[in-house]
């Protein structure tokens, strides 16, 4: 029997034509007296349905769980472009929030002077929820793996919440696109 091997959706390398393609429908073939499908073919837009071999699925980003995660922190840098008279009004006059990802102090998240001195509580409240980014992704796994521990058993406001969470997941560890090239 056949099992499918790509979801609906999915963005594929089409090996035979050379080129990226999303599966816009799962096609069983079905045959007398079997319960299941004896084969599927994937129909990906290209004028005819590819068999499984022919295709191959997006390389996925492995997750760092390296710890790496556990130094994203804001730290405060000094405010260049105004005085802090003239910024009396920012959460902390003279700086801004500055959100760094790796051990060393660099690298990670900044924002422009101007939209900071716009709205400076606003750019602060980025700042926390994006140090605070990989904590919030440890509870939601915690959440995922509570409720694949008993499927069954899980309140179904839970087990939705867990679906949720699985989306974001699949969303953070798909590949980004390649750029286009000038060709087009």
């Amino acid at each position: 029997m056949a099992k499918t091997l790509f979801q609906k959706n999915q963005r594929v390398w089409v090996d035979s034509v050379g080129c990226w393609a999303i599966i816009e429908r799962i096609v069983p073939i079905w045959a007398k007296g079997f319960d299941e499908p004896v084969r599927v073919t994937y129909d990906v837009g290209l004028g005819r349905e590819f068999q499984g071999h022919e295709l191959k699925p997006e390389d996925k980003i492995e997750p760092q769980d390296d710890g790496s995660d556990a130094n994203w922190r804001v730290l405060r840098a000094r405010n260049k472009w105004q005085q802090e008279g003239d910024c009396a009004h920012h959460p902390y006059p003279g700086t801004y929030p500055v959100v760094v990802t790796d051990p060393n102090d660099w690298g990670g998240w900044r924002t422009p002077g101007a939209e900071y001195d716009r709205d400076p509580y606003k750019m602060e409240y980025q700042a926390r929820l994006i140090a605070s980014a990989p904590r919030l992704r440890a509870v939601a796994r915690e959440l995922v793996a509570l409720v694949s521990e008993s499927p069954e058993d899980a309140p179904p406001a839970l087990a939705a919440l867990a679906q949720k969470v699985m989306l974001v997941e699949r969303y953070l560890q798909e590949s980004p696109p390649p750029p286009p090239t000038g060709d087009q």
